[in-house]
C-alpha cells in the first residue's frame, strides 16, 4: 500500500521543483523585461507567465498523467525515430550545449565581472572548472537529489533572493505607470512577453525533470500510478504559484528601476546595479552568491535529468556515471565560449523546439479524450513541425540567413503563415493537424486499433 504523503512531502517535493527551474535566466529575464515593457508590464507578465510558469506546470502533468517514464517514452507516441531525435534535441539544447553552460556563464558575468571590474577568460575557466566540479559531485549522487536541492541550497537561495526583493518594495526606485514602453512592448507586450519566457526553456525542462519529480515521488514510498500523478500534480502547482509570484515582483522591480536607471543591454547588468543600488559595494558580491547557488541546483538538476535519459536511451553502453561526467565536461567547455555567444546560437533552437514541445504537452493534458493514440500524435507534431522549422531558420543571426540566401525563403513564408509577425504561426498548422488527426481516429480505420 502507498505511502500517504504529508505536507511536509509536498512542500519538500516543491521545493526540489522549483529548485530545478528557478535558474539565474529566470532572474534576469523577467527584470528586464519589467524595464523595458514599461506601463505594460501587466500584459507582458501574463505572457511569460503562460510560458515560463504555465507550460512547465503542464508538463509535469502532461508525463504524469500519460503514464510515461520520461520524455523518451511520451516521444514515442508520435514514433521511436521521431521520440530520439526530439529528444537527443532537447536534452543537448537544455543541456550539455546551452543551458547547462550558461550555469556558469551567469554568475560569472552578473557577479564576478563587476566585482573585479574585468572580463577574465582565466578567470572564467578557474570559475567554470570549480562551479562543475561541485555540479558533478552533487549529480554522481542522483538518490539524494530531493534533500541537496529541495532540502538545503533551494531554502538558502530563496533566503537570499527574499532579502533583494523585499528592498525593492520596500524601497521602490520609480513607479511602473510611469516609465514608456520600449520596442515590441509598445504594440504586442502580450506575445513579446509569451515569446520571452521561451528563454526560460522551463516547458522544455519540464519534460526533462518530470521523471525526477516522478522518481522523487517513487523514493519517498509512493508507487500506484494515481497517486504518483496527484502528488506531481499538487507540488507543481505549488512550484508554480511560488514561480508567479517571484516573476511578478521581478517585473515589477524591473519596471521601477526605470526610476534611477535607463534600459540596460541585458538583465544580469540590470540586477547588478539593483543590488549595487540596495546594497552599495557587497551588492556585487551578494548577487554573485545567488546567482550561484541559483544556477548550482539548476545544474545539478539538468546533468542528472540527461544523464538518467541519455542512459535509458541507449543501454548498456554507458553507465550513469560516465554520462554525468561526459555531459559535465562538454558543459565546462562550452562554457568557456562565453555567455553572449551561447545565448545568440540558442535561440534559433529554442524557436524551433518550443512550438513542438507546447504542442506534444497540450495533446497530453487531453490525451485521455482518444487513447493516447498515435495517429492523433503524429498529425498534429507533422503539421507543427514545418512552421517549427521555420521559426528556427528566421531567428538565425541576419548575416547567417543573408550568407545562406534565405531572405525570400523567410519573407515568402512569413508572409504566407497566419500571426508570423507575433511569432505564433505554428498554431493554425497544428490545430489543423489535431482536428485531422481526430478524424482519423474516429474513422473506423483507427477505432478498434489500440494505442501505441
Amino acid at each position: 500500500m502507498d505511502r500517504k504523503f504529508t505536507m511536509k512531502d509536498y512542500i519538500a517535493l516543491a521545493s526540489l521543483l522549483f529548485g530545478l527551474f528557478f535558474g539565474a535566466g529566470n532572474l534576469i529575464f523577467p527584470a528586464l523585461m519589467g524595464q523595458m515593457a514599461g506601463d505594460h508590464t501587466a500584459s507582458a507578465t501574463l505572457g511569460f507567465v503562460i510560458t515560463g510558469v504555465g507550460l512547465p506546470l503542464l508538463g509535469i502533468i502532461a508525463i504524469s498523467l500519460s503514464r510515461s517514464e520520461g520524455l523518451y517514452d511520451l516521444g514515442c507516441k508520435v514514433s521511436r525515430p521521431y521520440s530520439l531525435l526530439f529528444t537527443c534535441l532537447l536534452y543537448l539544447t537544455i543541456g550539455p550545449f546551452f543551458a547547462l553552460p550558461r550555469t556558469a556563464t551567469v554568475p560569472y558575468s552578473v557577479g564576478l565581472v563587476p566585482a573585479l571590474h574585468k572580463d577574465s577568460p582565466l578567470v572564467l575557466g578557474i570559475f567554470s572548472l570549480c562551479f562543475f566540479a561541485a555540479v558533478l559531485w552533487f549529480s554522481l549522487k542522483p538518490s539524494d537529489i530531493l534533500t541537496h536541492v529541495g532540502k538545503i541550497i533551494n531554502p538558502l537561495f530563496l533566503v537570499f533572493l527574499a532579502v533583494l526583493i523585499v528592498m525593492c518594495f520596500v524601497k521602490p526606485m520609480g513607479s511602473v505607470n510611469v516609465a514608456a514602453p520600449t520596442g515590441e512592448y509598445v504594440s504586442h507586450p502580450f506575445f513579446r512577453g509569451f515569446l520571452e519566457g521561451y528563454n526560460t526553456m522551463d516547458a522544455l525542462a519540464s519534460l526533462a525533470f518530470g521523471i525526477i519529480i516522478v522518481n522523487a515521488v517513487r523514493n519517498l514510498g509512493v508507487k500506484e500510478p494515481k497517486n504518483i500523478a496527484k502528488a506531481s500534480a499538487v507540488a507543481s502547482i505549488g512550484c508554480a504559484v511560488l514561480m508567479a509570484l517571484i516573476y511578478l515582483a521581478l517585473v515589477v522591480a524591473g519596471a521601477q528601476s526605470r526610476g534611477i536607471f535607463g534600459i540596460q543591454p541585458d538583465g544580469g547588468t540590470l540586477l547588478n546595479k539593483i543590488a549595487g543600488h540596495y546594497f552599495g559595494n557587497i551588492g556585487a558580491f551578494f548577487l554573485a552568491v545567488m546567482i550561484t547557488l541559483a544556477c548550482l541546483k539548476t545544474a545539478i538538476g539538468l546533468v542528472t535529468a540527461c544523464a538518467e535519459t541519455f542512459g535509458e536511451m541507449f543501454p548498456n553502453r554507458l553507465s550513469y556515471k560516465t554520462w554525468a561526467i561526459i555531459f559535465t565536461i562538454i558543459s565546462f567547455t562550452f562554457a568557456n565560449f562565453g555567455l553572449v555567444k551561447i545565448i545568440a546560437y540558442s535561440v534559433p533552437m529554442l524557436m524551433f523546439l518550443y512550438p513542438l514541445t507546447i504542442v506534444i504537452i497540450l495533446i497530453s493534458i487531453i490525451g485521455g479524450l482518444y487513447n493516447y493514440h498515435t495517429v492523433v500524435y503524429r498529425w498534429t507534431i507533422g503539421f507543427t513541425m514545418l512552421p517549427a522549422i521555420f521559426d528556427g531558420v528566421k531567428s538565425l543571426p541576419a548575416g547567417t540567413v543573408s550568407a545562406l540566401h534565405l531572405d525570400g525563403f523567410v519573407k515568402a513564408v512569413g508572409d504566407f503563415l497566419p500571426f508570423s509577425d507575433i511569432g505564433m504561426d505554428w498554431v493554425v498548422p497544428a490545430v489543423i493537424g489535431f482536428v485531422i488527426g481526430l478524424v482519423f481516429y474516429a474513422s473506423k480505420k483507427v477505432k478498434g486499433t489500440a494505442a501505441a
